[in-house]
């Protein structure tokens, strides 16, 4: 299960045929999304285990399962910008309950990203996508 804006940037993906090319297109992603609030760039919001600083703001409309889930992100990577931007494709738009169901991992192996990223990286990327699913679990418990 995906959704359409992530289906959208894994078309573009299998067009590229170079990974440079993908690596190219990820930070046009991270540039093409609106900067965080530099009010928002506090602790509370940062992401532990990346190597870059990243923050996450969630965005829930409405209260328990149904829920929508949406955020915004930032970091002071550009690359990093980029992989916020694919999840963001990726979770935004769902339910909080559908959040936890997404399979992050293949989403992501689809596009050939866990096989060109640093150990660093990769972590990084599973942090973000471990807060995304705390946040949505969160709000799929309040009723």
């Amino acid at each position: 299960m995906t959704t359409d804006a992530f289906d959208e940037i894994a078309e573009t993906f299998d067009f590229l045929d170079d990974w440079e090319d993908r690596y190219r297109h990820v930070i046009e992603l991270g540039k093409a999304m609106p900067p965080l609030d530099e009010a928002f760039r506090v602790p509370g919001l940062k992401v532990e285990g990346c190597a870059s600083q990243v923050w996450l703001l969630p965005r829930i409309e409405g209260r328990g399962p149904q829920a929508r889930f949406d955020f915004q992100g930032e970091s002071d990577a550009m690359i990093v910008r980029g992989l916020i931007a694919i999840l963001h494709a990726l979770y935004a738009g769902l339910s909080v309950a559908e959040v936890g169901r997404i399979d992050a991992r293949a989403a992501l192996e689809r596009l050939g990203l866990t096989e060109h990223l640093s150990a660093q990286r990769s972590n990084g990327v599973r942090a973000m996508i471990e807060r995304i699913r705390a946040l949505a679990a969160e709000a799929a418990a309040t009723a």
